[in-house]
């Protein structure tokens, strides 16, 4: 399985963007200050809220979905 850090990495990149640029946006949705030093951290270190990944998801233009496994018989 992949790591959270490498997940949004790609997303980012993907998107053509910097995880600086992503931390910026970030702050600006939550008005507050949000450094590219506490969104590494919290990416390394995988204590990333829920929250902040839906922000993520939503600023990078994603959406999250949960799927049952158990009635696909999908296992990751």
């Amino acid at each position: 399985m992949k790591s959270i850090s490498n997940e949004v990495k790609n997303l980012v990149a993907d998107r053509d963007m910097t995880l600086k640029q992503l931390a910026e946006l970030i702050g600006k949705y939550q008005n507050k200050n949000y450094s590219l030093a506490s969104l590494s951290q919290k990416l390394r270190n995988e204590t990333i809220s829920y929250k902040e990944i839906k922000l993520i998801a939503n600023i990078l233009g994603y959406k999250i979905k949960f799927i049952d496994t158990q009635k696909n018989n999908y296992f990751l």
